[in-house]
């Protein structure tokens, strides 16, 4: 499936999890380990899933699949509370069911042309990253991804000093995902909350930082991934534009229904004959080329 392609409804499943993990970390954040075996066959880097997070609030949340096990059947969701709803889905304790539609959505593309994909996650939107670099590592293209966070709350994990070198980056800029360093896959981190080690600045910042160390041939393997707030995905999408890279952008919208029946997720994308169109982020998206989003002035 291309990140263009139309999903078929027949892939999204309705299923009864059993929660097999559920992890606090600061900021109230949570990792939860779902055993979800027809979700976790077909989800792909962008996927997120739509759950219903208690009784008490039918109205589901979607919330992006951060990692999955195919063969064992579990995927991984990382969130944070916001509201009622999400503080219902925090109690959940191990061994207990959550009612989940999905997987949802067009994902994220690889293309082994570029086989340098730089990923950039914000927020809540780190749990993408995390998918596409785990998919990037398993294929066979000869993938070779740079992953950058950003969080203006702690990390949802402990970062450690990284043991990969990325020359001409700023000193002190060490601080890395434990994970990703497991990977083999270089990382590093941004905030402008002082934590140690971390990049202080915008992930932004970061990305053209390590672009500038690149050489012409070497940037163009370089694609753009990105999820996170708006004003992220739009500073990300002008970087694309500088450095003439493809970009492909996962967009964070309210949800109601999530199967483009309410159309309550609308967003205005713009085509490459300079028409427009009204598409909605869950079925359209949530993946999208950044010029479709934010259209290039060059």
């Amino acid at each position: 499936m291309n990140a263009h392609s139309r999903p078929h409804r027949d892939s999204v499943f309705v299923e009864e999890a059993e929660v097999l993990a559920h992890q606090p970390y600061d900021g109230r954040q949570f990792i939860m380990k779902l055993q979800a075996p027809k979700i976790a066959r077909d989800a792909r880097p962008g996927s997120f899933v739509h759950v219903r997070c208690d009784l008490q609030r039918p109205m589901r949340r979607p919330l992006s699949i951060m990692r999955c096990d195919r063969q064992k059947g579990w995927i991984e969701l990382l969130y944070r509370v916001f509201g009622e709803g999400t503080a219902l889905l925090s109690q959940h304790k191990v061994g207990s069911h959550i009612n989940l539609m999905g997987p949802i959505g067009t994902p994220f593309t690889l293309h082994p042309e570029r086989p340098r994909p730089l990923l950039l996650g914000g927020g809540v939107g780190i749990p993408p990253m995390i998918f596409i670099a785990d998919e990037a590592r398993k294929q066979k293209g000869g993938f070779r991804p740079m992953v950058l966070m950003g969080s203006e709350t702690p990390f949802p994990f402990k970062t450690r000093p990284s043991q990969i070198i990325i020359p001409g980056l700023p000193d002190g800029t060490i601080a890395a995902m434990p994970l990703m360093e497991d990977w083999g896959i270089p990382s590093r981190l941004a905030s402008q909350q002082a934590f140690p080690g971390v990049y202080q600045g915008y992930i932004t910042e970061l990305a053209r930082t390590w672009l500038n160390t690149l050489d012409d041939g070497q940037r163009s393997e370089v694609e753009l991934f990105a999820c996170g707030p708006h004003p992220m995905l739009e500073a990300v999408a002008e970087v694309a534009d500088e450095f003439d890279l493809p970009c492909q952008l996962s967009l964070e919208e309210f949800m109601a229904c999530a199967i483009g029946g309410c159309a309550g997720c609308v967003v205005k994308v713009h085509n490459s004959d300079g028409s427009s169109a009204m598409k909605r982020v869950c079925v359209d998206g949530p993946v999208f080329p950044a010029e479709a989003i934010f259209p290039r002035t060059g």
